[in-house]
């Protein structure tokens, strides 16, 4: 394997003056010594990266990195500046910047290199040297770790030996203290996986020493991760997750008290999460850990099927959730221009024929055909990031293939979703085949999108195509065909899904079934996107209402909350009402629920219609049945409020519980 930075990567005299100045100057370099392969490509990807967090370090340390498939071997790039560089750093700019650049296919011993590099960035007798050293040739070989830095102890070449003396003196000291260490595990985690995950755990590990504190850190990096003992974790008196993506297997840190931050709250502040997880224990605190966000093999064998379940339910989120911008920002559009034009518009000419600059239908004309593009892309946008959620970007081409395909053989919203899934089961089989060394590097790349297109293409074109398609069919006729009980009853379960968890699996469900029908728009599925957000404003309107009519049922904190979910359940926002549902989930949620069921029931009964896909009372006058569309609104609101009143009400002393005259008070102050 190559050096991982040689003279020829380091600059003692960097002369940028912004971050991006500084990765060129350095990704220049790696250019010249053979391991970036397109200049512009790479720093496209470092920039990617740079826009998801800031990687300024407390200290005067900067380092950008990412993976990319620009690069040919893991390399690392060292500037030293004199003026400084803003990294956004919370304690000023960095002098030294290192930029670490891993191939997209990098194994796993490379990016151990790079994690143990990381590591070392939390030593300041290894910056200090850097600071200090005036020779290139001698900078590399102290960041390869040939050399120790003298500023790191007296010993030298025995400071190993030292480290190991001082870590057998703490855990001596621990033994003679009265009473038992107080034991954490922490899990760190960042976007990359390569640096910040690492440097977390480092300054955690040093904190706890400092403290006496025992703890275990599981690092969730690129590299894959080593799960802790579960005699460790059934051992601890508290847990810290520093993590800037989801925590893998989460469950398994359930029943305990949890410190949950972001990763560079880690690296900066590792002393105060200690001790916030300290003052969690002592109070007794115990965290649920909800099952719907851990991911396989959590929980062990015995629990594969649920775990099947809650994959499924996470790939489908991950498409759902790319999905969403497009659906608002192209539904938006459409709704805007049949304000403007009336809903004929949609048959207008291309504007890019025809299109007149002082005339409100071309104006119309073009909102139209600019949100139907956007609509264009939903169900590939969902196919692609589904695949992506189950197998990550090599997974994106053939999801993004099997998505347009689906359009093409008119298999809509299902089509997309089984294309995504069948995309994403194709990557992981052929990603479990062992290939040689020399071929990891064009796997993602090359290999894998083109075997996995054919593959998806095939099944979507000739095996399971047609049969969706009539599956879809079928649905839009049901759809169309919906009246009277049917109909009530579908939004009666619309409308429980959207306010159970609240911007959770379940209401996301409800919403992307609803969405999913104003890709092909008729009758049927406009009520059901109408019947969906009048749902879905119900809690966080209620819980306004409930906090100041009943004021005193609420704490200080939560009537600030009830102030603010004016706003945002008039806006379809239904996470306005998290707060209160977290707070005391056993009378929030199951209020919520039965407003949510009216609201739902009495618009597809009125008949409600809508062609926007958000905007909550902003899009009132694109509504069928306006006036009604309100009326079923605020009598779920009024539902919702009057139940919340009451059940809080019952645990309440007497002298502040609510009287039945004071719960129909509520509902008449809708």
């Amino acid at each position: 394997m190559s050096e991982l930075i040689t003279a020829e990567l380091v600059d003692l005299d960097l002369s940028a003056e912004t971050k991006s100045a500084a990765a060129r100057s350095l990704a220049d370099r790696m250019v010249t010594a053979g391991r970036v392969t397109d200049l512009d490509g790479f720093l496209a990807d470092v920039a990617a990266r740079e826009a998801q967090m800031p990687t300024g370090l407390d200290g005067g340390t900067g380092i950008p990195h990412c993976r990319s498939e620009h690069v040919t071997a893991p390399t690392l790039a060292f500037g030293r500046s004199a003026r400084g560089i803003d990294f956004g750093a919370p304690d000023g700019p960095a002098d030294l910047i290192f930029l670490i650049a891993a191939p997209a296919g990098a194994d796993d011993d490379h990016l151990t290199i790079l994690s143990a590099l990381a590591r070392r960035l939390m030593d300041p007798g290894f910056t200090g040297a850097l600071r200090a050293e005036s020779d290139p040739a001698a900078a590399a070989a102290l960041i390869r770790g040939e050399q120790v830095p003298a500023a790191a102890g007296a010993t030298g070449a025995a400071a190993p030996e030292a480290a190991s003396a001082t870590e057998a003196a703490v855990g001596e000291l621990s033994v003679t203290e009265p009473d038992e260490p107080f034991r954490i595990v922490a899990v760190t985690s960042c976007p990359t996986g390569i640096a910040h995950t690492y440097m977390a755990a480092e300054s955690l590990e040093a904190a706890a020493r400092a403290e006496g504190v025992v703890l275990h850190v599981e690092t969730q990096g690129s590299a894959g991760f080593e799960r802790l003992d579960p005699a460790v974790i059934a051992a601890a008196d508290a847990v810290i997750w520093a993590h800037d993506v989801e925590v893998r297997e989460r469950a398994r840190f359930g029943g305990k008290p949890v410190v949950d931050t972001g990763v560079k709250a880690g690296i900066n502040r590792p002393a105060e999460l200690i001790a916030e997880a300290r003052r969690k224990a002592e109070r007794g605190e115990i965290s649920r850990i909800s099952d719907d966000r851990e991911d396989a093999g959590a929980g062990g064998p015995d629990a594969a099927p649920a775990h099947f379940g809650v994959r499924l339910r996470t790939y489908l989120m991950s498409g759902v959730s790319y999905m969403v911008p497009f659906v608002a920002a192209g539904g938006l559009l459409i709704a805007l221009s049949f304000a403007i034009g009336g809903y004929e518009i949609a048959s207008a000419k291309s504007v890019a024929d025809h299109f007149v600059w002082g005339e409100a239908d071309s104006w119309a004309a073009l909102l139209n055909q600019i949100g139907s593009a956007a609509f264009g892309f939903l169900v590939p946008v969902l196919a692609g990031y589904i695949a992506y959620g189950m197998a990550d970007r090599p997974a994106l081409v053939p999801g993004f293939v099997g998505g347009a395909i689906a359009l093409t053989i008119d298999a809509g919203f299902l089509g997309g979703l089984v294309a995504g899934l069948l995309a994403g089961a194709v990557v992981m089989a052929i990603q479990r085949v062992k290939v040689h060394p020399t071929l990891r590097g064009i796997m993602p790349v090359l290999v894998i999108p083109l075997l996995a297109s054919a593959a998806v293409g095939f099944l979507m074109f000739i095996v399971v195509g047609k049969p969706i398609a009539s599956l879809q069919n079928a649905l839009t006729d049901w759809l169309n065909g919906l009246s009277g009980s049917n109909a009530v009853i579908l939004g009666v379960v619309l409308g429980l899904m959207m306010c159970f968890d609240m911007g959770g699996p379940l209401n996301k469900v409800a919403y992307a079934f609803a969405v999913g029908g104003l890709a092909d728009p008729t009758p049927g599925s406009l009520k059901v996107m109408a019947a969906v957000m009048a749902a879905g404003m119900v809690p966080p309107l209620a819980l306004a209402l409930a906090t100041t009519v009943r004021g005193r049922l609420f704490t200080r904190t939560e009537r600030e909350n009830g102030r603010a979910a004016w706003v945002l359940g008039a806006s379809f926002i239904t996470e306005g009402a998290i707060p209160f549902a977290a707070a005391d989930p056993l009378r929030v949620i199951p209020s919520a629920m039965a407003g949510g069921a009216v609201t739902g029931a009495l618009s597809m009964a009125f008949g409600c219609t809508l062609r926007a896909p958000h905007g909550g009372v902003f899009v009132v006058p694109l509504i069928g049945e306006p006036s009604l569309y309100l009326l079923a609104i605020a009598a779920g609101t009024a539902v919702s409020t009057a139940l919340v009143v009451a059940l809080k009400g019952v645990r309440r002393d007497p002298r502040t519980a609510a009287s039945p005259a004071e719960v129909a008070e509520v509902a008449a102050a809708v």
